[in-house]
């Protein structure tokens, strides 16, 4: 039963919700319905007319409800989870906006996992506050749940059912339609194994179906851990793509990766952790500001001599010159590339290319991490 109609908002007891009052149609008889439930909440409605069901979910995420709640996807505020006197995570505080990308990035046994699972309710912090949707993950869980959608580094399945099969039987955990599940399954590349028992799935094959699991019901927020382990070069084009599709259609994504190129060219923003710490939250090109990490400059030039690396080595404003054949690589303070081309010029060197290249991701990551 597909039900139809109009939605309001309306203000509950507590001050942080709402709920949403829901005029439905049934289609089968026309009888009409006024029912009210929680943003995102899913329910089996029987028409007292004719007797026929269908699944309804209240509108959530996407709908003109969630201006009310904030701007931020996750907030996590001073998380400490402790293992055997150890502090796994050490006062982690930071936030996920709507409608971004965030990386979070750490060594291994920086607590990254532990975060991820405490975002998501599967262990319980000591301290600490977690929020989704600005919805407390320690009263509400359930109905904080409903927002998200899930890739464990680690996927399992049921090895004796079909890839059709194990998304049958999540999309029904989740209350998503069973028609999404074909779809998903070919846009994520395994058209030609959706009735293939998993037990016989690659590593890759594993984990495009995760991805696809993760996508049942539309979930306006996604956590993502390692989503590109044991894929092909091709298969991690395909879920970049998918990521920064997420991201134009309003969805939130939380990545975690060690794959540190890939991060930067899918994250808005990023968070790193290093010994339980949040050690560093902002966009790449901040955190270099921040470390004062300067580009390389890599001129190409038609002949090389010792004449040209020392007009260069002398300028205010290089700290490091290195003639490798032809190319002259220079680490160098932004406003010196003009000057330094002009020497270059000057010394008799005639430049054919000219090439920037700005300090990554992994150059951030290291000074954050260092001991």
């Amino acid at each position: 039963m597909n039900l139809i109609g109009n939605t309001n908002s309306i203000k509950s007891s507590s001050e942080d919700s709402f709920m949403v009052e829901k005029t439905i149609k049934c289609p089968q008889c026309g009888y009409k319905k006024t029912i009210t439930g929680n943003p995102g909440e899913k329910i089996i409605i029987a028409c007292p007319q004719c007797d026929s069901k269908g699944l309804f979910t209240f509108p959530g995420a996407s709908s003109t409800i969630q201006k009310d709640i904030g701007n931020s996807a996750i907030t996590v505020t001073n998380l400490t989870k402790i293992y055997n006197d150890v502090k796994a995570v050490n006062n982690a505080t930071f936030t996920v906006k709507k409608g971004e990308v965030f990386g979070f990035l750490g060594p291994n046994g920086a607590g990254k996992t532990t975060t991820i699972k405490s975002i998501l309710g599967l262990i319980e912090p000591n301290t600490g506050r977690i929020k989704i949707n600005d919805i407390d993950m320690k009263n509400e869980s359930t109905r904080a749940k409903t927002y998200v959608g899930y890739l464990p580094e680690k996927v399992a399945f049921y090895d004796n059912l079909t890839a059709l099969q194990n998304m049958y039987f999540y999309a029904d955990m989740k209350h998503a339609p069973r028609e999404q599940c074909k779809p998903l399954l070919v846009e994520m590349g395994l058209e030609q194994a959706i009735n293939k028992k998993v037990g016989k799935f690659s590593k890759g094959m594993q984990q495009r179906l995760g991805m696809a699991r993760a996508l049942l019901g539309n979930p306006p927020i996604l956590i993502l851990d390692e989503p590109s382990g044991g894929l092909d070069p091709r298969g991690v084009a395909l879920i970049r793509k998918k990521i920064l599709d997420m991201k134009d259609n309003g969805a939130s994504v939380f990545v975690s990766s060690h794959i540190l190129a890939e991060v930067q060219e899918v994250c808005d923003r990023v968070g790193i952790i290093s010994k339980g710490v949040i050690v560093a939250e902002d966009t790449v090109s901040r955190l270099r500001e921040r470390l004062n990490l300067k580009p390389k400059l890599v001129l190409e030039l038609e002949k090389m001599n010792d004449k040209i690396v020392k007009a260069v080595e002398k300028l205010d404003g290089v700290d490091f010159v290195k003639p490798i054949g032809v190319m002259l690589h220079i680490t160098c303070n932004p406003k010196s590339k003009s000057k330094i081309i002009i020497a270059v010029e000057k010394a008799g060197g005639n430049i054919l290319n000219i090439q920037t290249m700005e300090p990554s991701l992994e150059e951030v990551f290291m000074r954050f991490t260092e001991d």
